[in-house]
């Protein structure tokens, strides 16, 4: 994993890597909230911070291993939706588009819950669309 802490966030909040995501992927903070987890996953997938991707998934949906397309870079993040999520929620859904290039080119759009476990938030699931 590789990732200059300068460069702009692959999240896509206008932020420098080194100011977003990478405080979650370094484990320096939590993400207080279920949209800030979905785009640091993000993130995950776009510097291939594979053990991230498995610690912030639900322990009830976790795959025993995950394995990262190298030929695919994740290169943009739409948020089109969430609803709760919140701080003070135990529960939260975003809808979001990831475009993808490399060996194939697109969009993924899913919708994604998200819940908390031992205060921290996790992926539980998500739906393609």
């Amino acid at each position: 994993m590789s990732f200059e802490l300068d460069k702009r966030c692959p999240c896509g909040t206008g932020l420098t890597y080194g100011e977003c995501c990478y405080r979650f992927h370094s484990g320096a903070q939590t993400a207080p909230t279920a949209e800030d987890l979905m785009r640091s996953r993000f993130s995950a997938f776009a510097v291939g911070d594979q053990q991230y991707l498995l610690d912030t998934w639900d322990p009830d949906t976790r795959p025993a291993t995950l394995e990262l397309d190298l030929g695919i870079k994740f290169y943009r993040l739409d948020v089109l939706e969430t609803s709760q999520g919140g701080i003070f929620d135990d529960f939260g859904r975003v809808k979001f588009q990831a475009f993808y290039k490399g060996i194939a080119s697109g969009i993924q759009e899913e919708d994604s819950t998200f819940r908390k476990v031992n205060g921290r938030w996790v992926y539980s699931a998500g739906e393609v669309e």
